[in-house]
Formats: structure tokens, C-alpha cells, sequence
């Protein structure tokens, strides 16, 4: 094998070295980072001589050689570029630096406060519960166990500025502890309490930069934003030091000069500005939903839903944290609450009224999953589809969100919506109860009378085979970590046992395949469409865990171009698991001559130390299929 050929063909069908961002490899595949996709030839680079496969994933091009091939032709690929190489995370860093600054921000945002979240749930539901049992048990605030529950109800709100710091540390790369200890610095208790602030007479100072000017030592209880700021310096620093600082003395030098220069910075220059600056955010957003009759809020509810679309909804969590820490009352998450159940009340007027069991069986669950928190099925797998639904469902949003704005109805946390979110209204039952009513009548009602069953010819393509309690099931499934859920129904078996040597022998990566007995393939966890084939008869996702998956409808069936299938989904994406991706018809696949037996690959397979087959034999859909250690 000619291992300069491979690499030169594959070096012209991407647009040569101006086109080329980032290459690294790993033990099967060629990863490339390039400028413009519209440069690269997929076709031709599919007929080069060892390539068994070329796909997009992660904002990555992948080429798979196969082990002992790839690092072989990489070798020769960066000698014809001239380019240095480059490490799988380096290339993964180049890959999110296409993302223009906005989305890369979102993206980090979300990043820092979605594994969080459990935690303020978990606060924000204590909280709750006890303060409604303390109003119809009055005598329950006098015991001790009352008094032992409420000490840690809030322990999340108390020290959340250590839970950012901590968060955000992993996310910039920065060592965690260090990253706690900045937050510790934050809130210490030789600052001023930030929320007694209000009620002091005197409030201490100190000089700063050798007096130049003051600052006033009050703790920054209530703040997101600047901890955020400040552990991105410290990692960055930290990461500085670690390259220039002699290992002889790295251990001691760089955590006490990343936290001496951190920690000053942050009390003296990061905390106030950024403070200052998050404040007015804060009281811009709170002055814009608190318009005279809930103008503002009215409006936050009917773009609620088109944000979700667009994937920008992540930067939510900052808005509330920063709500709920700073003015004790999160107001932004009823005007959420709104937006979902109108999306559920719109699906679920059309499932009540369509005559087309198919449908009903794929609306009916969704709408459920929406009153319940969760739209992505409801909005990429129903209303979207059928737009007047969608838009009946921004309507309702708006109706809902200007009932919010009148009522001023706020929760005691983040992270949850929908009826659960009672759970965290508890001082506003009655006007929580009054937006979802607004929000779910407006919907319903138009969403009724716009829909037409004979204007929705689509409704007859969506093959939605499974029993409708079983769809129920999947609307309301949560994921694992680390887990791939069967996207099929049918018999798993080993990939090893797929009639095809590329699958066979796990060149693509490891896994498993599943023989399907039913039309439809479902997302098979919580994730983002990566790839979607022109073919229509594979599709790659990426979970919210970072697991790549590809799965591979049939053998050798790219060469029907696409005839049987229907694809239900785009690239970029966001999916629940258990939303349908793509239909087929396994008979006419069959009668073509194609073996239909679907290979459910881990592409990323060299990025952990086990990828271990859960099932064996029949299998239903989200039954645990793959595990990744």
C-alpha cells in the first residue's frame, strides 16, 4: 500500500493546505479540522485507496484507515502539508473555534452550569417542600428536624459561587481545587455577607494597589458571572505557569502564584467590574420582563421555543442562577414553564384531533414530555414539523409568559419546569397555576382549529411502529451517563457477527448491531445530530456525555441512495432520546437484496478504556445497548 499516494489524494480532495485547520489522529482515523466543507470532496475521498469511510462529527472530518494504516498515512499527510501535528484535543479545540463567539460562549456557559444543576434542584426542591409544609403545619417550623432540613436546603444558594468556581475550573481546564479555592476566597467569611449589605450601617474597606484606590470587603454572595472570569484567569495562568515554571519547583511555585495573583485580581478587579456589569445585565433583563402588563415577559415567552431550536437555550442557566442568587426570586422560569406546556398543549391538540393513529402515537407522548419539562421531543419531533402547531405554541408561550409578568410568580430554584415545577413555586401555586392554564388553553385552542388533517400530508410518512405506551415511556426516559440506548427494536447481537469485515472487525470502532423488526430509528440518548447522510441510511450523533455514535441502517445499502428510508431529523439537531430519526421499510430493503442488519458503532471508541455490549437477543427500544468506561 502506496502510504504517500493515500495521503497526497486525500491532501487534494480537501482543498489543500489553506483549507486545512487541524490534523491529529487515533488508533482508526484520520481527524481534520477544515476551513470551508464546501472544498472537500466526500465522494472522492471515499474512493481513495484504504479509506473505508469518511464522516463529519463534532465539527470534525473523519477518515478511517484502519489500525496501522492511519498514523502511517498521517505521517505522510502532515510531511505534504507542512503542518505540525496536533493532539485529538487540540483538534477538538479547533473544531469548537469555528463556532463564531456567540455560540462558543453559550456553548461554555452551558458547559459550566449544566452539571450543576442537580445540585440546585436538589436546594431548590427542599426549600420548596418545606416552605409549603411550614404554611400548613405552622408547628413543624418549631421542631428540630425542621430546623436541621432547612440548614442544608440552602446550601447550594449559601455557596455557589464554590460550586461555579469548581464547574468552570474543569471546563477551562484549570486544577478543580484550586478553582474551589477561589470561590472560597469569594464568599470568605472575613468579607462583609453580600446580602447584609442592605442593612449595615459601616461596610469595611481596604486599599488596593498600594493606594491607589479602595475596595469595599464584601463577599460576592449572589454572583455568577465574576466567579466565572475569575477561575478562566486562573486556569489560563495556571496552564502558563505549568509550561515555563522548572518541574522541580512546578509544585510549589505555580498553585501559590496562581492563587496570590488570582485571588488579588479577583477581589480587587474582576469582582467589581464584572459585578458591576452583571448587575446591570440582571437588572436589565428583570427591568425588561417586569414591563407594565407583562409586555416584556409576554415577549420572553413566545421566543422562548425558537431559542430551543436554535440550541442557544444553555445561556438560560446563567440568567437564572444569577436571578435566583442576587434578587432570591427566579422569575425567568415561569415564562419558561410557559413556553414548554404551550408547545405540549399544541402537540396534544393535535394528537386528540388527527385521526391518523401513527401520529397520535408520536404526538400524544411527546406533548406529555413537554407538561413535564422536556420539549425537544415535542418540538423537533412534532411541532416543527407541522408549523401552525409550533407557532400555535409561541402564542400560547406569550399568553402564558404576559400571565407571568402580571402575577410576578417566581421560583425558589432552577433546572426544572413544567408540573414539577410546582414543586418550586410553592409561595405562588395560584399564579403558577394561572400561567400554565394560560398557557396550555391559548395553545390548545389554536393549534385545534388550525390544524387540518389533510394538510398534513407528511403525517402519512412518519412510521411510528411502537405501541403507545411505550412511546409514553420514552418521552419520559432519562439517560445515564455514559450510556448508549438501543435506537431499534429487533435482536442485538455482537458487531463482530455483522456480515461485513469493516463492521466485523471494528474498524470503525466498537460496539454492537441490532437485526430490527420495526421501521424506525430513535435517538438513543440525549445529544446533537452530528451527521446526517445524503443516503438517508446513517446517521451520527454526539451525546450530551460526548459519546459519537454511528448508526448504519442496513449493509451496503448506500447504494440504494437513498430509496426507503426518511430521514425526520437535520445536522445540528438537538434530540431526546426516544425522538425518531429515521423510517425505513425493512421488506422493500430486504426485496432489493440488501441485508438489513443495522451496526450501532461508538466512533470515538479509542477515547475510553472499555466499550462493553449491555444485551444480547430481543431487544426493545432504550433498553441499555452499550457502555462506555
Amino acid at each position: 500500500m502506496d502510504y504517500r499516494s493515500i495521503a497526497q489524494q486525500i491532501y487534494d480532495n480537501i482543498g489543500g493546505r489553506q483549507n486545512i485547520v487541524s490534523a491529529a489522529h487515533c488508533a482508526t482515523r484520520l481527524r481534520l479540522v477544515i476551513g470551508d466543507n464546501e472544498k472537500c470532496s466526500k465522494e472522492a475521498l471515499e474512493n481513495v485507496e484504504g479509506v473505508k469511510g469518511v464522516f463529519e462529527a463534532s465539527g470534525q472530518l473523519q477518515i478511517i484507515l484502519g489500525t496501522g494504516t492511519v498514523n502511517k498515512v498521517y505521517d505522510e499527510f502532515i510531511a505534504i502539508a507542512g503542518i505540525s501535528a496536533a493532539s485529538k484535543e487540540e483538534v477538538k479545540q479547533a473544531a469548537a473555534s469555528k463556532q463564531n463567539v456567540f455560540q462558543r460562549l453559550i456553548k461554555t456557559l452551558g458547559d459550566v452550569f449544566v452539571p450543576i444543576i442537580p445540585a440546585i434542584v436538589a436546594s431548590g426542591l427542599l426549600m420548596g417542600l418545606l416552605e409549603g409544609l411550614g404554611k400548613v403545619f405552622p408547628a413543624m417550623t418549631q421542631s428540630g428536624t425542621y430546623t436541621i432540613i432547612h440548614l442544608f436546603s440552602n446550601a447550594a444558594f449559601v455557596f455557589l459561587p464554590i460550586l461555579i468556581a469548581i464547574s468552570a475550573a474543569k471546563v477551562f481546564g484549570g486544577n478543580i481545587f484550586l478553582g474551589a479555592v477561589i470561590g472560597m476566597i469569594m464568599i470568605h467569611t472575613d468579607l462583609m455577607n453580600a446580602w447584609s449589605v442592605a442593612s449595615a450601617e459601616t461596610i469595611p474597606t481596604a486599599d488596593a494597589w498600594f493606594g491607589l484606590y479602595q475596595i469595599n470587603l464584601v463577599g460576592y454572595q449572589g454572583h455568577v458571572i465574576p466567579v466565572v472570569i475569575a477561575v478562566w484567569f486562573m486556569s489560563m495562568l495556571e496552564k502558563k505557569l505549568h509550561k515555563i515554571v522548572p518541574e522541580i519547583i512546578d509544585l510549589f511555585v505555580t498553585p501559590l502564584v496562581t492563587v496570590l495573583a488570582t485571588g488579588y485580581l479577583t477581589l480587587t478587579v474582576f469582582g467589581p467590574v464584572f459585578s458591576w456589569i452583571e448587575n446591570g445585565v440582571l437588572d436589565g433583563v428583570q427591568f425588561l420582563i417586569t414591563l407594565p402588563l407583562g409586555i416584556g415577559s409576554a415577549l420572553a415567552g413566545a421566543v422562548y421555543a425558537p431559542t430551543v431550536v436554535a440550541g442557544v437555550h444553555h445561556m438560560y442557566n446563567a440568567l437564572e442562577a444569577g436571578l435566583l442568587s442576587s434578587k432570591g426570586l427566579n422569575i425567568w422560569m415561569p415564562i419558561a414553564t410557559a413556553a414548554n406546556v404551550a408547545q405540549g398543549a399544541a402537540a396534544l391538540a393535535m394528537a386528540l384531533k388527527t385521526k391518523n393513529q401513527k401520529l397520535k402515537a408520536l404526538a400524544l407522548p411527546s406533548s406529555l414530555s413537554a407538561f413535564l419539562g422536556i420539549t425537544e421531543p415535542v418540538i423537533f419531533g412534532v411541532n416543527l414539523r407541522y408549523m401552525k402547531c409550533f407557532i400555535a405554541g409561541c402564542v400560547g408561550g406569550a399568553v402564558g409568559g404576559l400571565m407571568a409578568g402580571l402575577t410576578g410568580v417566581g421560583a425558589s430554584a432552577y433546572g426544572i419546569t413544567g408540573l414539577f415545577g410546582y414543586l418550586i413555586t410553592t409561595d405562588y401555586t395560584v399564579q403558577y397555576t394561572m400561567v400554565v392554564a394560560a398557557s396550555v388553553i391559548t395553545a390548545f385552542v389554536i393549534s385545534w382549529v388550525l390544524y387540518r388533517e389533510e394538510q398534513i400530508p407528511a403525517a402519512e410518512s412518519i412510521e411510528q411502529k411502537s405501541e403507545t405506551e411505550n412511546s409514553s415511556a420514552q418521552a419520559e426516559f432519562r439517560c445515564e451517563k455514559n450510556t448508549v440506548y438501543s435506537p431499534l427494536k429487533g435482536n442485538a447481537i455482537p458487531l463482530t457477527e455483522v456480515k461485513d469485515s469493516t463492521f466485523a472487525g471494528e474498524i470503525l470502532g466498537k460496539g454492537m448491531a441490532v437485526i430490527p423488526s420495526e421501521g424506525t430509528v430513535y435517538a438513543p440518548f440525549d445529544g446533537t445530530v452530528e451527521t446526517v447522510f445524503d443516503t438517508k441510511h446513517a446517521v451520527g450523533l454526539t451525546s450530551t456525555d460526548g459519546v459519537e455514535i454511528l448508526i448504519h441502517v442496513g449493509i451496503n445499502t448506500v447504494e440504494l441512495g437513498g430509496k426507503y428510508y426518511e430521514t425526520h431529523v437535520s445536522e445540528g439537531d438537538s434530540v431526546h432520546a426516544g425522538q425518531p430519526l429515521v423510517t425505513f421499510s425493512i421488506e422493500d430493503i430486504k426485496n432489493a437484496g440488501y441485508d438489513i442488519t443495522t451496526p450501532v458503532i461508538v466512533t470515538n471508541t479509542d477515547d475510553y478504556q472499555e466499550v462493553v455490549m449491555e444485551a444480547a437477543g430481543e431487544i426493545q427500544v432504550l433498553d441499555r445497548a452499550v457502555t462506555v468506561k
